[in-house]
């Protein structure tokens, strides 16, 4: 009995243990779907709700912060990607160790998130049909169209850019803009290029999460 009783104490460890801390992704997401956090609207306000965020536990999405119910503020900065490895090792160890630095400075909880956002070249591809109809010599036109047909298969391929974030919550607004700033300036220390996440960035977050990378425009995704 004690084995059994040790096995299941051990077994509950490592699920407490994968569940907050091997990944910080799904923290995010089951934090998002927990159902004793969901907000109850009014019927009224459900059928004509139009967002992701009127069915969570969040007051509003404005300025760049998300607003929950307990009056905090959950913020972030978006990490352009940078590919390490094809650098030297100089600046791949300086790099790592810079990153392993910054880190170790955070002393308050943050959640890094990769989310995939789908690759929009609408614009681009207008931009070559009004090129291809303007151009007239045919091996110019051939290469446009080559363009073209590569910018179909990316859009009929659902291709995304992966993106990454570092999320933290607050309920002081000067702490706040101060953690933005502290981890702006402790990732340009490490040759990383960071912005604070707008307000479309966080609204991806959520839609990576609960309505699988898409974006509805038309009316809100009610759960089976």
């Amino acid at each position: 009995m004690n084995k059994e009783m040790n096995d299941g104490q051990i077994n509950q460890n490592k699920s407490q243990i994968s569940g907050n801390y091997m990944n910080p992704s799904m923290r995010v997401k089951s934090g998002m779907s927990n159902k004793t956090n969901a907000r109850k609207l009014p019927d009224a306000v459900q059928k004509k709700s139009k967002y992701t965020e009127n069915w969570l536990n969040l007051k509003m999405i404005k300025n760049d912060i998300m607003y929950n119910n307990q009056g905090e503020m959950v913020a972030g900065v978006k990490i352009s990607p940078k590919n390490i490895f094809i650098l030297d090792r100089y600046s791949m160890d300086n790099t790592l160790i810079g990153l392993m630095n910054f880190y170790n400075t955070i002393d308050y909880e943050f959640w890094l998130v990769v989310a995939d956002r789908p690759v929009d070249i609408a614009m681009y591809q207008a931009e070559l049909q009004l090129l291809y109809n303007k151009t007239q010599d045919p091996r110019i036109r051939k290469l446009i169209a080559q363009d073209m047909d590569k910018g179909e298969m990316f859009t009929n391929n659902n291709v995304v850019d992966t993106e990454y974030y570092l999320l933290f919550k607050e309920k002081n607004m000067d702490m706040l803009n101060k953690k933005i700033r502290n981890m702006i300036n402790g990732l340009a220390s490490c040759g990383l290029v960071a912005s604070q996440a707008s307000s479309d960035d966080l609204r991806t977050i959520l839609d990576t999460f609960l309505n699988a990378g898409r974006r509805f425009e038309k009316g809100t995704v009610l759960p089976k």
